[in-house]
């Protein structure tokens, strides 16, 4: 777990900002950059739509059932069905970033974090994969690397929901050691 976190978050926020992907995706993140509070979050579904398609009906399957466990609490048959939806489609970021939610959700940060470090090898973008990662650094009280994961996820998306709170607060617990 420890020799994944650098190579992560390694990832700087402009690297994450020129990757480029497919089609439409660049103008959507260009607009996210630019966009209010709620303009944001209506690109930001958009991008996940785009995010979700993984050319495969078979893998597309298997992604809705592992978020349709996990949205019953069945966090084991999530990990499952997304395990079979890696296997299956090992180049679909949003396989290895669903069961990364899922092994979260069961309390498995490691197998977590290394599913992320997957995503975002596939999808250096992907501020949902570095807002969780921020949130379980943070859990595991590493407040530096959760910083640093959370401003690179706000690099690629400024109004990310609750990522900003996040910062804030870190930054002001940081300040308040200082002293």
């Amino acid at each position: 777990m420890g020799a994944i976190l650098p190579i992560v978050l390694g990832i700087s926020a402009g690297e994450a900002q020129t990757t480029g992907g497919p089609g439409g995706l660049d103008e959507l993140f260009t607009r996210l950059k630019e966009a209010d509070a709620g303009s944001a979050r209506r690109i930001e579904r958009q991008i996940f739509t785009e995010w979700s398609k993984s050319g495969s009906p078979a893998a597309d399957l298997l992604l809705e059932r592992g978020r349709k466990a996990m949205s019953d609490g069945k966090n084991e048959v999530a990990i499952e069905h997304l395990t079979a939806l890696v296997d299956h489609a090992p180049d679909f970021a949003e396989g290895w970033n669903a069961r990364a939610t899922a092994y979260f959700r069961a309390g498995m940060f490691g197998p977590s974090m290394s599913d992320i470090a997957h995503v975002l090898t596939l999808n250096p973008r992907h501020f949902g994969a570095l807002a969780g990662l921020g949130t379980m650094l943070e859990q595991m009280e590493r407040p530096e690397q959760a910083l640093k994961a959370y401003r690179a996820a706000l690099a690629i998306h400024p109004h990310l929901e609750g990522v900003v709170q996040a910062v804030d607060r870190l930054e002001a617990e940081a300040a308040g050691q200082e002293l």
